[in-house]
Parts: structure tokens; sequence; C-alpha cells
């Protein structure tokens, strides 16, 4: 094994698992810093300059900083695509790959698609990439999501329209009218952060990821509100959910009138999607 990748795997097994510190490695060299694969894996040296080797060590030090690598390269994948992310925006997740996968199943393809809280903008853009006869707005109240989203939005060549609003607060208007509405909003409880890892806690935006313990389901049951006034009739509803609350949110929406509530599986097997229809 060449010099620099002992010492890249050297510094990060100090701060992360053998497996996970061999896999943060391998994506330094390989994406971040050219080296092919099979170089990497037959141990070949990788010569740097003395400017990588400055920025190499400062990608180390975010990384022992437990910086998730997806806001070290500026970049995370969705769907064979790539994505600015910073942290001012999640990171994709798969389990949002899955719930915009279905909805390509099932969302005809011009229809008028509305995304709450977009944060980088992947299913927007995905949705308008993949039925790119589709209308496709995308809503979040952060400034720095939007502009993030929108640099993803000219960069893989989508027709997004992005509007900054607080979801909680808005009121519709004449011309909110949807087919669709998906919405992958804040849904993990206070309560739960002591069980968050490090590299999620200590980076990615509070203000997208958590509610209060004693009102966990207040964007569903705004969305839900909103979903009522701005859906078409026989539009649907696509939600990803925290898996503890499927039951509470589909009761909650059939107690708002919708019709045909389904609770979703992920890949895992946990309750994560719920889908429903005005």
């Amino acid at each position: 094994m060449n010099v620099t990748i002992s010492h890249i795997r050297n510094i990060l097994q100090e701060c992360y698992p053998p497996r996970e510190a061999a896999n943060l490695s391998r994506i330094v060299c390989c994406e971040m810093f050219g080296q092919s694969d099979i170089d990497y894996y037959l141990g070949k040296d990788m010569i740097l300059s003395s400017k990588d080797k400055r920025e190499l060590e400062s990608i180390l030090s975010r990384l022992c900083n437990f910086e998730p690598i997806q806001y070290v390269q500026g970049i995370a994948r969705f769907l064979g695509r790539t994505f600015r992310v910073a942290p001012g925006v999640l990171i994709p997740r798969p389990e949002t790959e899955e719930l915009v996968e279905r909805m390509l199943k099932e969302v005809a393809p011009s229809s008028r698609i509305l995304d709450i809280g977009t944060g980088s903008g992947c299913i927007a853009v995905t949705l308008s990439k993949e039925l790119p006869e589709a209308e496709v707005t995308a809503w979040d109240i952060s400034e720095e999501a939007l502009s993030i989203a929108g640099d993803n939005n000219r960069f893989l060549q989508a027709s997004v329209r992005f509007v900054q609003h607080d979801v909680l607060t808005y009121q519709p208007v004449e011309d909110d009218c949807f087919d669709v509405i998906v919405s992958n909003p804040p849904y993990v409880t206070e309560a739960e952060k002591q069980d968050m890892e490090q590299n999620v806690l200590g980076w990615e935006p509070s203000v997208a990821l958590f509610v209060p313990n004693n009102d966990p389901l207040r964007f569903y049951r705004r969305i839900g509100e909103l979903g009522r006034k701005m859906l078409v009739a026989g539009g649907r509803l696509y939600f990803e959910i925290n898996r503890a609350f499927g039951d509470a949110v589909a009761s909650m929406l059939r107690g708002q009138g919708y019709a045909n509530v389904h609770i979703r599986k992920d890949i895992s097997g946990n309750d994560r999607y719920v889908i429903a229809e005005r």
C-alpha cells in the first residue's frame, strides 16, 4: 500500500470504524484526487503536489470533525444524478429515492406537481427531468436551500419553479392548483436526537430535521390542510414519514377527508411513506 493511502487510512481510523475509514479513503483518493480504482486497490503510489497535500490535510481534518463526506465533496448522488449539497440542505437519502421511484410509476406525465420543503431540489429536479411535460414547483423557507436547489436546477437543465414560502403560515391563492403534492418535511422528534449520529447532528440543518415532541405531525397536518384547497379532485399527496408515525399520519389524513390513504414500507421494511387522494 502506498504511503499516501496508508496515511489517509491511519488518520481516518482514529475517528471511524475500519470499514468506514476504508470507504472514505477510497472516495478521497479516487473521487477527489482522481486515482483510478484499479491503482487504488493495487496500492500504487499517488503523487501529490504541495497544493494537493494541503488540500488533503484539510479534507482529513474536516472528516475527523465528522463533517459528512457529501459536504466535503460538495455533491451527493440521487437516482443517477449528481446534486450540489452544502450544510444548508439535507443530504439526499436512499429512502427518498424510493419515494420518487414510486411517483414516477404512478404520476401522470403532464401533472402539475408541488414539492414542499425542497432542500437541495433532488425530488423536484428529478421529477422535472423524468417527467419533462410536468409543471414542477418547489417551495422552501430557506434562502440558502433555494439557492442550492436553483443551482442544481440550472446545472441539470431542469425546469422547476422555485418559490420561498413558509408552509406553516402560507395562505393559498387562486392560482394554487396541483395534481400532486409531495413532501419530505421535518419529522424527527427532539427526543430522537440522542440516537442520531454526530455527522448528522453537527452538520445537517436542524430546521429541516426536527419537530417538537408534543407536535410531531405539524407539517403533515398543515400540508394536508393546504392540499384540501390546492389539489384537484383525485389529486394525490405523497409524504415521506417518520417510521414511528405512519398510523398517526394516515389517521389524520382520513380525518381531514382524504381517501385511499395507504402506508408503504421502504426497502428495510419500515413504514416510510403515506399516499392519499383528495
